[in-house]
């Protein structure tokens, strides 16, 4: 009874909460589970005029041998990597630069964090531009202007390029995230005691000692978080990819596009089974970032 008094009122205040992602979060992923399940690749049988039968786990089963689809699940890797990368490597040297007692902080800070206000739509239609594919005179966007400045050589058909066109969209996606990995990093650098680094060089530390034993580190959890962010950021790709280039174009589809496509033509059940994937491949990047997360609470 005293226990009911205790966590009674708590519960009830989060009670529909709990409903609410029951319904809509857990609920739908297993009838999304269900649905990848089953044969509904028309619009008969996914709009319920015809009826459906269980096939088992042959939908994952063929796209998996499906060469369009497991280019999709190249695409994603090489952009998760890059992507991963570039921010990383960007938002740590902004961060250090700006750890050092420079003037005008505030406005460098402003300027490298403004990218996040503009929307990954608003950011692909300009980029779209920069990174038009035409080549040679009538060239627009980043290849005119090497055209201008004599540097013909560097044209190149950016995103249209099928073997590396979807490294042209980390671009803009690791233009707009740079940003919030600065900050990020620059909050572990200023977590980090200034009499920690000056014990450091009192004992003889160089430089690169002191970066090696002290800050790296102490940054990793920061890394660490950044990565899980980053990681899952890319599987959501979605609107910045159909608004540089667009569904129908093979260079840079990834499994979300080709989930879009699948939907759109009523084909049900192999649109759920993309999905299906896309959850298991963020509960393997999420998973072990809350397990560790959760044992670092409990030391």
């Amino acid at each position: 009874m005293r226990n009911l008094k205790k966590w009674g009122p708590p519960f009830l205040l989060i009670l529909p909460s709990l409903i609410l992602i029951g319904v809509f979060v857990y609920g739908l992923i297993i009838v999304n589970f269900n649905t990848s399940l089953t044969d509904a690749h028309t619009a008969a049988t996914s709009s319920g005029n015809a009826p459906t039968n269980y096939t088992g786990f042959s939908n994952y089963v063929e796209l998996l041998s499906s060469d369009a689809f497991l280019f999709s699940l190249r695409n994603l890797l090489i952009f998760t990597l890059v992507f991963l990368c570039g921010t990383l490597l960007i938002g740590f040297v902004w961060a250090w630069l700006l750890d050092k007692p420079i003037k005008g902080e505030g406005i460098f800070r402003s300027i490298f964090l403004f990218p996040m206000a503009v929307s990954f739509v608003a950011s692909g239609v300009v980029w779209k531009w920069l990174l038009s594919p035409i080549e040679g005179e009538t060239a627009t966007g980043l290849n005119r202007l090497f055209q201008m400045v004599g540097l013909d050589f560097l044209q190149n058909p950016w995103w249209s390029d099928v073997s590396v066109g979807i490294v042209a969209i980390t671009i803009p996606a690791i233009w707009q995230l740079s940003g919030y990995i600065m900050a990020l990093f620059l909050a572990g650098f200023r977590g980090i005691p200034d009499e920690l680094r000056e014990a450091a060089r009192v004992d003889g530390a160089s430089e690169w000692q002191l970066y090696k034993s002290i800050i790296f580190p102490q940054l990793s959890p920061v890394a660490l978080s950044a990565i899980i962010i980053i990681g899952h950021m890319s599987l959501k790709s979605f609107d910045l990819i159909m608004s540089i280039a667009n569904q129908s174009v093979y260079s840079t589809k990834v499994p979300a596009i080709d989930m879009y496509v699948f939907k759109t033509t009523y084909d049900y059940a192999n649109s759920a089974a993309v999905g299906s994937i896309l959850l298991v491949i963020v509960a393997v990047l999420v998973i072990p970032y809350l397990i560790h997360d959760t044992r670092q609470r409990r030391k």
